[in-house]
C-alpha cells in the first residue's frame, strides 16, 4: 500500500476521533451547561479538531493524486470531512473498493483450481 493511502486512513481515524472529542465537549458546554473555565473542553477540542481537518484535506489530496482518483472519488473524500465521522466511512468504502491501492475483496476459488476429491 502507497505512504500516501496509509497515512490517509491514519488520518481518517485521527479526524473522526477529533470530531467526537469535539462533538463531547459541546455537549458538556451545551447541553450540560459546565460553567467551569474550561467551558466543557471545546477550547482546546476545537483547535484539535480543526488541526486534524486540515490535515484530513490535504491528506486526501495527496492520495487522490497518488492514486489517480477520479474527480467523483475526490468529492466524496472532501465532502466526508464534513458530517462527523464519515472520514472512517469513505475511508473503509475506498479501501474495500480498491481505492487506496489494495482491494479487500476475497477472491473465490474456481471449481477447476478446487483441489480434486477422492471418491
Amino acid at each position: 500500500m502507497p505512504a500516501a493511502a496509509r497515512w490517509f486512513r491514519v488520518i481518517a481515524f485521527v479526524e473522526a476521533v477529533s470530531w467526537t472529542l469535539l462533538l463531547i465537549a459541546m455537549f458538556l458546554k451545551y447541553v450540560v451547561e459546565t460553567e467551569t473555565p474550561h467551558e466543557g473542553g471545546v477550547p482546546i477540542a476545537g483547535p484539535i479538531h480543526g488541526a486534524a481537518f486540515v490535515v484530513y484535506l490535504l491528506s486526501a489530496a495527496w492520495a487522490a493524486r497518488t492514486m489517480k482518483w477520479r474527480p467523483g472519488t475526490v468529492v466524496l473524500a472532501l465532502a466526508a470531512s464534513v458530517p462527523p465521522l464519515f472520514t472512517v466511512v469513505f475511508e473503509r468504502w475506498a479501501h474495500r473498493t480498491g481505492r487506496l491501492g489494495v482491494t479487500t475483496r476475497s477472491r473465490r476459488t474456481t471449481p477447476a483450481a478446487a483441489a480434486p476429491s477422492k471418491g
